[in-house]
């Protein structure tokens, strides 16, 4: 087998790794998990990979749910949620600039993407 038979192959495989991976991330964007604090007084459900779905926020906790609160419990539930996947994005942003770097470092191709490289 010649050196160019072994790089095709590298290449394949590589490629297989890359599809294998990228399924992993759009499954993980379909499992739920909920967290809770506060003994169930907040709870957030989130994706796997991380994005947040909804945050909910139990009425004692922002003074009952008097006539006219309802909207306003409803607001901060969903700018809660907002600035959780907003900085998830900035932190995904980051992490890929920072792989960028170190793979560029490494010599690889651009466009290659290694499992955990972004």
């Amino acid at each position: 087998m010649d050196m160019e038979e072994l790089m095709r192959q590298a290449q394949e495989a590589a490629q297989t790794i890359q599809k294998q991976m990228n399924d992993v991330q759009v499954k993980l964007d379909t499992i739920e998990v909920e967290g809770t604090s506060g003994g169930g007084l907040v709870k957030i459900r989130a994706t796997a990979k991380g994005r947040i779905l909804s945050v909910s926020i139990d009425d004692s906790l922002i003074g009952g749910a008097g006539p006219g609160n309802e909207d306003a419990k409803q607001m901060l539930e969903d700018l809660v949620t907002a600035a959780f996947n907003d900085a998830r994005t900035k932190a995904d942003q980051a992490a890929n600039a920072e792989m960028q770097k170190a793979q560029s470092g490494m010599g690889l191709p651009p466009g290659l993407n290694l499992p955990g490289m972004g």
